[in-house]
Parts: structure tokens; C-alpha cells; sequence
């Protein structure tokens, strides 16, 4: 999927993907949103619907909603971006509550967006454990750190990144939309996004079974497309039966193509 940029020396690749891996039923949800009036203005968002069948969709449902009415009246050159991004947080977090009390079941939910601005600028903002990943090429520039219990610990030092990965209580989370509290809400600037930078936005299902590294290498060596199917299945076969609802969107800044030489007639008439 290309979308239409502004020229800024790249132009923007990308892709989405959800599967339900091996649960019975999809509680994630995704979008990768173009803006209807702005040529290079883009919203990417993972929402993970926690609550039972009913629950865990009505709550993502209710992110993706919000954010796309917040966004179609979104303006680059008026509006500011990390307002606009935790009033998405604040209004699906309201209305995910106000669902709850005719609900069976209590809807919680993740999100983790990023917002490109037509001149490079990028936002993003996250609440709960569905992470967002910024790469130049391999290299991994910063992700996002999850509200969970675990990282708590690995923030302490009592925990290593790859010991919290695999703790028994891994999935406890610390905040999320819908909760008694209010949602915690963690936003970062990009000042410029350059060629060879990678976002990708995903859910638990998916990070939890890939080293930054690996990710790193499969995003900056296969198209967003390649790189999303890959991680699918690849988380997949790593959860051996036992895996969540995979969720994920993956924006690529190419390097626009030098424009070939204008061709010259050298026959005469």
C-alpha cells in the first residue's frame, strides 16, 4: 500500500495485518488511516480488546471509532497533534466505560497510535502493552515501554527484558482505557522522519515472540507487506498453539527514486 506524500525526498510504504492466532475469537483491532483532505497526513492505531468475546471487540471498536472521527477533523496547520492523540485516549476511554454498564462483561483495551504529519513530523501516543516501534534501517531508535507489572520490575532492575517476556505474570497490566483510573498516556515527538525509518505499530501477540533485533532485520529488509505476513506466521509457529489475536501496522519511508534523464530525440525529422 503506497500513500501519497508530499515531496520530501520519500515517499510512504505500508501495510496492516490481524489475524486471531489461536484464540477463538478477534478482540483486536487496527487502522491505518489517510487523511480525507491532506496528501501525507497519517494515523496508525492498535487497539487490544480485553473483556470476554463481547467486551474486548466493543472496546476496540470504540478506539477505532473515536480516533477516526477525531481525525477526519484533525488539521496539521491548527490542531495539535499530541492534543489530538490523547483526546483519542480520554473519549474512547469515557465511552468504553459508559459501555461497561450494559455490558456482560467489563471492555478494557490498548492502543498504541502514531500520527505523520505532512511535513515529517511524527507523534505517537500508548496506553497499555501494544507497543510502537521507531527504526532507521536495522537499528531500533526507541520503542514505547509497556504500563505492566513486569516492566515495573525491569524499570527496577529486577528484571531483564527477556526474563519479563516470559514471567508467569507478563499480562497484568498497570493501566489500559476503560479501567477505574484514568488511562496513563505516553507521548513522543519526532521531530523529522528521514528514509530508511520504519513505524510500526502492534499488539502483544505479536512482540512478545521477537528480540528488537529480529525485528529490526525483518523490517528493514522486506517490504511492509513481506514483513507483515512474516510476522504472523512466524509468531504463530513460535506461540506453538497457544498464541493471542495478532494485530500490527507498519509504515516504511522510502527514498524516492532519482528521476530518470529526459529521453532525446537524435533522429531528425
Amino acid at each position: 500500500m503506497a500513500i501519497p506524500t508530499p515531496s520530501k525526498g520519500y515517499r510512504l510504504t505500508a501495510s496492516t495485518g490481524i489475524h486471531k492466532g489461536d484464540r477463538e475469537y478477534q478482540q483486536d483491532q487496527i487502522a491505518l488511516l489517510s487523511h480525507p483532505r491532506i496528501s501525507g497526513c497519517v494515523l496508525g492505531i492498535v487497539a487490544d480488546g480485553m473483556g470476554g468475546r463481547s467486551g474486548g471487540r466493543k472496546a476496540s471498536d470504540q478506539v477505532m471509532l473515536t480516533a477516526k472521527q477525531l481525525f477526519d477533523r484533525y488539521s496539521p496547520d491548527h490542531d495539535d497533534p499530541p492534543s489530538l492523540l490523547k483526546q483519542v485516549v480520554q473519549e474512547s476511554h469515557l465511552v468504553i466505560k459508559l459501555t461497561a454498564i450494559s455490558a456482560e462483561q467489563e471492555p478494557h483495551s490498548t492502543l498504541a497510535a502514531f500520527l505523520i504529519n505532512p511535513n515529517g513530523e511524527c507523534h505517537w501516543i500508548h496506553a497499555g502493552d501494544s507497543r510502537i516501534y521507531h527504526y532507521h534501517g536495522a537499528k531500533l531508535v526507541k520503542r514505547t515501554l509497556d504500563h505492566s507489572y513486569v516492566q515495573t520490575l525491569v524499570n527496577r532492575g529486577e528484571l531483564t527484558e527477556e526474563e519479563a517476556n516470559v514471567h508467569p505474570q507478563s499480562n497484568i497490566l498497570m493501566g489500559c482505557l476503560g479501567a477505574e483510573e484514568e488511562p496513563p498516556m505516553e507521548v513522543h515527538f519526532i521531530d523529522q522522519l528521514r528514509p530508511g525509518d520504519v513505524l510500526m505499530a502492534c499488539s502483544d501477540g505479536v512482540w512478545h515472540y521477537f528480540s528488537p533485533s529480529e525485528l529490526g532485520t525483518v523490517l528493514s529488509s522486506l517490504s511492509p507487506r513481506e514483513a507483515t505476513e512474516f510476522l504472523i506466521d512466524k509468531a504463530r509457529s513460535r506461540a506453538r498453539g497457544g498464541g493471542d489475536n495478532l494485530s500490527l501496522v507498519i509504515v516504511k519511508l522510502e527514498p524516492l527514486e532519482p528521476e530518470p534523464p529526459p529521453r532525446v530525440n537524435l533522429l531528425r525529422p
